[in-house]
């Protein structure tokens, strides 16, 4: 198990998720060393990924210090077992489960559950949550994110589902506090050619963007 705490720390240093799904064990040793090497400070490996346990665990032992490792589509307590029992040190999930959000809160598991309309963002966040993951985000885009946030400011969003590296910095600007990504930041093609020199380049694109942005915001 990962002895190693969520570090926020960590996470607000660059608030991007990158979610692992569905890739090979092998593949994925040789992405996150990159992740790390390029800036990258929270990744997140989806349950439904062959091996997710063990996978988590061994990133989460070889490199928990500098790197928050978190399990994602957790959707029951068998799941979140399952997860944290991996060292997890982080929760996501796609959907709105009670139980899953009120074990976490209890055990101050960071937890991030998905939710959709203002009425589910809010419930989630009542709840406890740490983050709501908006999911999935690229049917109403950035503008839905800046709508929600106006009444309900206080909440913090994680878009996801949709969030590419086009128009990732939009979802920025319009209020979200970190957005969730998956094959848009660890592309296929380079992935399946394991053209690991321009994974590396194309995870700095990605990093550079940000700084970018923060840099006129501040």
């Amino acid at each position: 198990m990962n002895d190693m705490p969520f570090s926020w720390e960590l996470f607000h240093q660059k608030p991007i998720i990158g979610i692992l799904r569905s890739i090979p064990g092998d593949i994925i040793q040789q992405i996150i060393p990159l992740y790390i090497q390029a800036g990258f400070t929270t990744i997140e490996i989806t349950m439904n990924t062959a091996g997710a346990e063990q996978l988590i665990q061994e990133t989460a032992e070889a490199y928990g210090t500098t790197l928050n490792v978190g399990a994602g589509t957790v959707c029951n307590e068998k799941d979140l077992a399952n997860a944290l029992h991996a060292g997890a040190s982080f929760i996501v999930t796609p959907i709105l489960n009670e139980s899953v959000i009120r074990t976490c809160v209890e055990n101050r598991i960071p937890i991030f559950p998905g939710a959709y309309t203002p009425t589910e963002i809010y419930t989630a966040w009542n709840l406890g949550a740490s983050m709501v993951k908006v999911f999935p985000a690229n049917r109403l885009g950035p503008e839905y994110i800046q709508e929600v946030k106006a009444p309900l400011s206080q909440i913090k969003l994680v878009p996801t589902g949709g969030v590419t590296v086009n128009n990732f910095t939009d979802f920025f600007k319009a209020g979200a506090d970190g957005v969730g990504m998956g094959s848009q930041l660890f592309n296929k093609t380079l992935l399946a050619s394991r053209d690991w020199d321009g994974l590396l380049t194309h995870f700095k694109s990605v990093h550079l963007a940000y700084e970018q942005l923060q840099n006129k915001q501040s």
